[in-house]
């Protein structure tokens, strides 16, 4: 994050910036329009989609499927869409610019306030529902109670892409609204370890998303999750057991009006020396729920379940 720019990034970031200075409502439009041409022109993954959505609704009709299909394509496009608008939150205008839009708004922030204050340090297990783009906001998204962990204080972990260049422009923008605070906690997945070892006995909080599929062949745990045998990622809640973190599991809920809920469910008020898979198991327990919920409400895109 901290490398010179390539000229690429530089010239792809000021476009974005650009963009992204536009009203969110022109964004959830253009996201509409481009998730049917993604989904009836260019065909992108249709046939992962229609199988991934088979196989975790059983019971459902083709015609269902369809219908779900056609609203998650939607969704994931405004993702798109809205992460552009999102990278143009930048400095007090921007955080302004973005609470007041209420593109996402958290039910429950004591309840982050009191898990937080409860332990060494807190992780919070996401999922790719909601727009998971835009978590470098979260301090943003709350309209009573204000979170009590700040932006020096939080790190967003992150899979590292094979441009240079998008990396790049990914990282501003996810972490535009905070670049000017202090952030610098930004990290890579093969990197959160030493990372965390080094933020040891400090208060700090931490944002995984946890629901991909592991990233090595090596053999992992497996979980019924969507009625298929599923492999886990552990990392996280095996630093969490480790370090005595307090776990608590992200919904992250889409609002017929359009934006986002986040409620914050515990897992842990404490991990220490608890097992991992047994916190994963929980996690995707209550992430299978969500989904019988709002079933286009997860990137079904991704090929989860490799055979």
């Amino acid at each position: 994050m901290k490398d010179k720019k390539t000229f690429g990034a530089c010239l792809a970031g000021g476009f974005l910036r650009l963009l992204g200075r536009l009203p969110l409502g022109w964004h959830r439009w253009w996201g509409r329009v481009l998730g049917d041409f993604v989904r009836g022109t260019l065909h992108y993954r249709n046939d992962v989609v229609m199988v991934n959505l088979a196989r975790s609704f059983p019971e459902k009709k083709y015609a269902e499927l369809k219908s779900i299909s056609k609203r998650f394509y939607r969704h994931f496009a405004t993702t798109l869409t809205e992460m552009i608008w999102f990278g143009a939150c930048r400095g007090e205008k921007g955080r302004r610019r973005l609470h007041e839009s209420h593109i996402v708004e958290i039910t429950n922030p004591e309840e982050l306030n009191r898990l937080y204050a409860g332990a060494p340090q807190l992780m919070m297990l996401q999922a790719h529902t909601g727009n998971w783009e835009l978590i470098g906001g979260i301090r943003n998204y709350s309209y009573g109670t204000e979170l009590s962990i700040m932006p020096e204080d939080f790190a967003v972990t992150y899979m590292e892409l094979s441009s240079p260049t998008w990396n790049q422009v990914m990282a501003e923008n996810r972490t535009a609204p905070v670049a000017d605070q202090g952030f610098d906690g930004y990290v890579e997945t093969h990197e959160v370890l030493r990372f965390a070892l080094g933020k040891k006995g400090r208060k700090f909080g931490y944002s995984f998303i946890t629901d991909q599929s592991p990233y090595t062949d090596m053999k992992h745990p497996v979980v019924e999750f969507m009625h298929q045998p599923t492999q886990m990622m552990t990392g996280a809640t095996a630093l969490a057991s480790k370090l005595g973190m307090a776990v608590v599991y992200l919904r992250y809920e889409c609002r017929e009006e359009g934006g986002y809920r986040m409620t914050f469910v515990p897992i842990s008020d404490n991990a220490r020396g608890e097992d991992p898979v047994k916190l994963m198991e929980r996690y995707y327990a209550l992430l299978q729920e969500d989904l019988e919920k709002q079933p286009w409400n997860y990137l079904w895109t991704h090929k989860r379940w490799k055979k």
